[in-house]
Parts: C-alpha cells; structure tokens; sequence
C-alpha cells in the first residue's frame, strides 16, 4: 500500500506507458497531456536529423511567429513612455484546440505578420523623418551661427574701415576704390560650413591644421540642446563649424577631412539675403515635419498599445504550439495504423488522469477516435520524480544540486527538512539574530503572493526562492540561542542562577560557588560573566559538535537499510551495512557514550582529575588494553576497549572479502548450470524468461507489453574486487576525517559568539555611561549603527557561511554514508515550465 500513497522518502513509482494516438487528434493530445505536465516523452527518431522529421514545416512557422512576438515586446520596451500590457489572465482567450483550432493560429498569424507589417513602415517612416528632422535642425544651427559670424565680422570691418578714416591724406585720394573692393574683398576667401561631434572637435582642428598648413581660419560653437538617435536612443552633442580658406584644392581636402570624421556638410551662401530666406525656408519646413513626426509617433503608439493587449497571450499561444510541435517530433509514424506512436515516463498514481485527459481531448477534437494507452515492461531505470509544495521545494532543491536520486531510492530531502536548519543553528544560535532572519523570513511570506508575480533580481530571488528554509533556520537559532543563552552576546537571567558569586576578595577576583539550584533549560547565565566562561564553552561545544556528528552520521547510515531492503540486496546488509555500522560504534559511538558519561559525573567529589577522552581514544588505539589509573573513566575500561578494537579490526576484512566473495560463488554457480551472459557471442545457450514473451491484458483497459531493448549491466570480477577496496578504505579513513569535519560545529559557533560580543563591546558597551544631550545622540547613531553591522555581518555574511557549511555536512559527512545519487531527473512536457525555461 505504500506505493499507493507516494511521499518525500521515496521517489514516485513510474511507469513507462506506449501513446497510440490518431493524426487527427495528436495536436489536441499533447496540448492537453502539456497542461497536465505529468508525461515525459522519449525520442523515437534518435537517428533522425531534426531538420528531416514530420512536423518541421510547423515548427518553423511558430518560430516566425515567435520571432514576431519577440519584435513587438522589444519595441514596447524601448519606448519612452510605458505601454501597458495586459496579464495573461485578463487577456481574451484564444481557442488552440478542437476543429476551429487551425483556422485561430492561420488567423494569430495574419494577425502577427499584419501588425509586424504596419510596425516596421512606422519605425522606418519615424527614422526616416527624425533623421530629415535632425538635418533641418542642424542646417538651422549652421545658418543662425554663420549669420553671427558674418554680423561679428562687418562690425569688425568697420572698425577697420574708422582707423583707416585717421591715416595720412594721401591715402584718402584711394578710398573711393576701395569702397569699391571693399564687399570684394570681405568675402574673397570661400568657407565649409557643418556640423560634428563635439568629441572630435579639437581631433579635427589639428587634422586641419597640419594638413593645410596653417591657410585657413575655423570658428566653432557649441549646439546645445543634444540629439537623439531614434533607433538606439544614444545622445549625441555637437558643434557648428565654419572654416575659411582660399582655393579649390584647399576647400576640396576640408570636405575629403570633415567627412572622414563624420561630419555634416551644408551649402551655405555667403549673401546675407539668401542666408535669410534659407533660414525661413528651413524653419517652415522643419515646422511641417515636426507636426507630421509627432502624429506618426502617436500613430505608432496606438499600435503598440493595441498590439499590448494581446501580447501576453500571443507570447503564451506561440510557446504552447511550439513546444506541442516540438514534442510531436519525438513520436514514431505507423504507417499501418495511420496513428503516431510516442512512448513516455509517467508517475504510476495518475495515470487515471492521463486517461481522463487523453478522453477529454478527443471529446474536444469533435472525434470519436480514442488514443490507446499501453504500458510497456522495461529494465530501463526510470527518472526520478518527487513530488513537493513551495515548503519542502527549497530542502530539496538542496539534495538535488548534490545529485539526483537514484529512482526509489531513500531520498535524503525529507530528514534536511529538520537536520539542515538544526546544524545552521548550532553554529549560528543567538535568540537576537535568529529573531532577525526569522521575521525576515516570515516578511517574504506574507508577501509572498506579491513577489511571486513580479520578477526579482538574482540575490533577492534566491532570498524568496529558500523563505522557508531561511524561517526554519530561524526558529532553530532561536532554539540553539536559548541553550547557548546568548542574545546578542548578553545572557538572559530567566531562572535562578546555581552559582552564587563571593565577596572580591583584596586581589579583585571573585569565586562562585554552587547554591544547590540546577538552571532548568541551557547554559547558566553565572558562565557569561566568568573568567573561564570561554573555557567553559569550548570544551562543551567541542564535545557537543563530537556528539551530533556521530548521531548524524549513524542516523545516514542507517538509511542504507530501507534501501538495500527495497532492491532486494540483502548481500549489502550482511557484507556492508552491518561491518560499518559495527566498525563506526565500536570507535566514535564508544567516544560519544564516554562524552555522556563524563558529562553525568561530577568530579568534584571524585579523587581522579577527568581524564581526556582525546588522549583516551588515542591511547585505545596505539596502546590496546592498558589504561592508566589517573586517567581511567571506568572500571573495565581497558577489557572494553580491547574488545571494542578487535571488532572494528575484524570488520575491515569483513567489509573487504565478503561481498566480493559471495559474488564469486554466484558467478560460479551461474556458469556452472551453463548459462553465460548476454555479452558473449559464442552461440551457447542464453537465459531466457517466459515473460519475456508474454503480452497480458490487465484491467483500467491498459495493456502491458515487453519492450524488447533491454538494460543489462555486466560486470568483471575484478571491478567488482577493486569497487570494493576502495569503498572500505574510503569509508574507514571518512568515519574519522568526517567525525573530524564536524568540529566545525563548534568552531563556527566559537566565532559567531565572540563576533557578535565584540560588535557589542566595541560600540554599544562604550556609549551607555554616556549622558546628556549629545550623549543621547552619540547612542542612538551606534545603535543605529550596532544594528546595520548586526543584520549585514552577522545575520548575512556569518548566516551564509553558517549555510554553506551546514550544506557541506550535507552532502559529504551524511550522503556518502548511504545516497548514491545516480537518477536523472523527470522532465515532463509541462506548459507552466514554459516560463522558466524561458
């Protein structure tokens, strides 16, 4: 029954199920098994190129329309003001399945190509007349400031022609003729007018310079206002440039220089009059163009506020359809029956809703043609699927990136649920900090509706993505805070202290006795205030890390029995489980059992010191049966400890020889009834099974056939030898190394502690004697302060490598214990995936 009611221990039992399905109800068939995105198909044409199968033809015009889809949401986003686009779910349905299904998505892609069609003569005509525009503009900039330099340069001609007025009197005789010249002259030398970026102004000017050598003279000025371009949005600024010189050959290397730079070259009369009316002309005509743009833009606008009302479901009937073609590509043609024939993974409890799906599809294809459902026997290991809710997602999401689960296999997800957030918080437990992360946490579910729909940037929606995991990570810290009795490094006094504090004696130090009362729950506060308070909590976190690492690891040992019981490996049990499960208590269980029962004494009215338990395990290994008695824990310790050595000395060889051993009398008696394996080509007898032959009708009208291609896995003995090796030394050598890694418990625990104590000292602690006014202030801004390097550092910084630490227990110390980790994951067709995928 427990199939039945599949859970997070295992992964779904699967079935691999044969789709017989009609042509004229395929679309409407995988549309349907799309929305329920519980069927993961597999390639029946491995051989064949994607670009020869049957449905390229549709897939190629989904894609056309997506390219079209993808078009319009670029051009929304890149316009100035926002175009609202409605959601998916207040946008009007479009009917993609059923007899009227083809003629809907010839329509979406007249529809598509139409509304592509007026876009792109909007943009062009936009750009087109934005660049016309941007030319007026700019020769109007060129004409305005040619004009003050010509005014700029008559009045210094007339102040020429004033100092002339006092020259000698035989000059005067001549002023008649060059009144004459005088216009002649002002304009003998011919210019280039234009504009250029303001960047390569001072770039072009020395160009000029020494390609001329000096003959001309250049004016500049700044435009101000800068110049948009209408196809990238880029702000480009720049100058109006007129440059004087004399002769063809000199006026012709300007033009060849300028436009070589980019810039832009304006006929320019040098007659006042026509400078005038070239202006006017410019200016009615960039008027005209100015009025004809802005209604091109609100033309183009409109467009795009009608193509945003139904964007959302175009973007959704384009994925759909090309995932439905795509999809179709796996499937097999028979031609026989005229039907397409897929094959897919599927989880065994619904395939009652595959059934109810594949009848309401032909039901809405207006067909009596049922699609057949067969499920095929096979020896090929199915994906792995585990069912989860946005609570237990993020947990296992964490064993998933480690690898995933072989298929049935125990899968460690369910027991992170509560181990993953109880190993964060011994090494991060403070009542204050967890309080922090806890409301954090609570805070991104409450809104977590709200966030939902929005899209997150990356650190905050891996924040959102783990919410639960971060509130259980917060509840635990508040449980290990409580033990360790540590509010931001200060202790709370909840019940009465068992130790009383004695008069200072004339040194200044002070003794506590015990008063007789046990503090109920945690660390007495009397510790907080000692001198070998630090003392204290190392050797009890150290011993404490010994003790939870040893429980975690059995605990992951353990797990190896469902699942050597579940494969039906009782070999694994007898030759694995059992002499590594011996091996790893005779050795760190033994350890742990001392830890509780030192810990149960109390050796101040012992005679003995309390010995070492470190140099005790060292000395039971180097030194078997001799202990001395200052440092004896027990009586019969040295007998215990002998016996304890020799099992562990005896499971190496156990682990190492028996498997492999009984595996070789398997291979022996297997070619000794004269049966070999399916590898061998020598044309003696092979095994054979009647149900291989077999086809029996069960009932829900599925059929169950043999799939012909079947998995086998041949292995030499000497593999098997060598597989073995190196499990036994990995494991003995890791039962030490990672009995070893679990200090970190203690040592992380140690510095969030002192962190978060000289965070407190070095801020808060000096400001509290502090009085008056500006006192007040100064305490207030360290708090302030104390409290934003409380979140960023120690809830934040010190939470993330509490995780990542938490997270390597994880997976090396407990996973290696039992998981093997070599599924693949269920990848069903599933619509509502479209967007991640996306």
């Amino acid at each position: 029954m427990g199939d039945d009611y599949p859970t997070l221990f295992r992964s779904e039992q699967m079935s691999l199920m044969q789709f017989l399905i009609p042509t004229e109800v395929a679309h409407d068939t995988v549309a349907e098994l799309g929305e329920l995105g519980n069927v993961q198909f597999k390639d029946l044409n491995p051989a064949v190129n994607p670009f020869q199968r049957s449905f390229v033809g549709e897939i190629r015009r989904t894609e056309e329309m997506a390219r079209r889809v993808r078009f319009f949401e670029s051009q929304i986003q890149k316009e100035k003001d926002v175009v609202p686009i409605r959601s998916l779910y207040d946008s009007a349905s479009l009917v993609t399945v059923g007899p009227s299904a083809a003629h809907n998505i010839d329509e979406l892609d007249v529809t598509l190509a139409a509304h592509e069609t007026r876009l792109v003569q909007m943009n062009d005509s936009y750009k087109t007349l934005s660049e016309r525009t941007r030319e007026l503009v700019e020769a109007r900039h060129v004409l305005r400031e040619t004009a003050v330099f010509f005014e700029k340069a008559e009045t210094q001609q007339t102040d020429i022609r004033t100092s002339f007025d006092d020259s000698s009197a035989p000059l005067l005789q001549h002023d008649d003729r060059e009144q004459q010249y005088s216009s002649t002259v002002q304009f003998d030398l011919e210019f280039v007018a234009g504009t250029i970026d303001r960047t390569r102004i001072s770039t072009f000017e020395r160009v000029l310079w020494r390609v001329l050598r000096g003959n001309l003279y250049m004016n500049h000025t700044d435009i101000i206002e800068p110049f948009i371009d209408p196809a990238t949005g880029a702000e480009t600024r720049k100058n109006v440039f007129i440059i004087f010189a004399h002769g063809d050959a000199l006026l012709a290397k300007i033009r060849k220089v300028a436009e070589s730079m980019g810039a832009t070259l304006y006929p320019i009369d040098a007659n006042a009059d026509k400078r005038s009316d070239s202006l006017r002309e410019v200016t009615a005509r960039l008027e005209d163009l100015e009025t004809v743009l802005y209604n091109t833009g609100v033309n183009r606008r409109s467009e795009l506020v009608r193509i945003g009302e139904h964007l959302a479901r175009w973007q959704d009937v384009v994925r759909k359809e090309k995932a439905i073609y795509e999809t179709m590509n796996l499937f097999n043609y028979d031609v026989r029956r005229k039907t397409l024939v897929a094959e897919g993974w599927v989880p065994t409890r619904d395939l009652t809703m595959i059934h109810m799906a594949l009848r309401h599809a032909t039901e809405e294809s207006g067909t009596s043609v049922v699609p057949i459902l067969q499920e095929l026997r096979t020896s090929k290991t199915p994906p792995t699927f585990t069912r989860t809710n946005k609570f237990t997602e993020g947990f296992q999401t964490i064993m998933d990136a480690y690898g995933i689960a072989t298929y049935q296999e125990v899968n460690p997800g369910l027991f992170a649920i509560i181990t993953f957030p109880f190993l964060f918080a011994v090494m991060f437990g403070d009542i204050g900090h967890g309080l922090i992360i806890f409301f954090a946490a609570l805070y991104m579910i409450f809104q977590e509706k709200k966030w939902a729909r929005q899209e997150l940037d990356e650190i905050v929606g891996q924040f959102f993505y783990g919410r639960y995991i971060i509130l259980l990570m917060g509840m635990f810290s508040v449980y290990t805070g409580l033990m360790y009795n540590d509010i931001f490094s200060k202790s709370l006094h909840i019940w009465h202290s068992g130790w009383d504090f004695l008069e200072a004696e004339p040194n200044g130090a002070s003794y506590a006795l015990s008063n007789g009362h046990i503090y109920p729950f945690g660390v007495d506060p009397a510790w907080h205030g000692a001198d070998n308070g630090l003392v204290f909590t190392n050797s009890y976190k150290m011993k404490m890390s010994v003790v939870l690492g040893v429980i975690h690891m059995t605990f992951a040992l353990c797990l190896q029995l469902p699942n050597h019981i579940k494969f039906k490996r009782p070999l694994d049990i007898y030759a694995n489980f059992i002499p590594q499960m011996i091996f790893l208590q005779s050795i760190f269980g033994y350890l742990v059992v001392c830890i509780l029962y030192k810990w149960s004494i109390d050796w101040s009215t012992r005679d003995t010191e309390p010995p070492s338990l470190l140099n005790m395990l060292i000395a039971m290994i180097l030194s078997p049966g001799k202990v001395d008695s200052t440092a004896q824990l027990y009586r019969g310790q040295g007998f215990i400890q002998v016996v304890l050595l020799l099992l562990a000395a005896v499971c190496v060889p156990w682990m190492l020889c028996m498997k492999p051993y009984f595996q070789w009398k398997e291979m022996q008696k297997i070619q000794g009834q004269g049966y070999v394996g399916l590898g061998h080509r020598s044309g003696g007898p092979r095994e054979s099974a009647d149900e291989v032959l077999e086809i029996e009708e069960e009932g829900n009208g599925r059929v169950i056939v043999e799939e012909m291609e079947e998995e086998h896995e041949q292995h030499d003995f000497s593999e098997v030898v060598i597989h073995q090796i190196i499990h036994t030394i990995e494991f003995c050598l890791g039962c030490i190394s990672h009995t070893a890694s679990y200090l970190r418990l203690w040592a992380l625990s140690l510095a969030h502690a002192q962190l978060s104590e000289v965070l407190w000292s070095m801020t808060i602690e000096k400001f509290l004697g502090v009085s008056g006014i500006f006192g007040t202030i100064a305490l207030v801004m360290v708090v302030v302060f104390w409290f934003s390097a409380t979140v960023f550092i120690l809830c934040i910084m010190e939470g993330l490598s509490a995780f990542l630490h938490a997270l390597r227990l994880h997976w090396v110390e407990a996973n290696s214990k039992h998981y093997q980790g070599e599924g693949y994951s269920f990848t069903p067709l599933s619509f509502a995936k479209l967007d991640e995928k996306e």
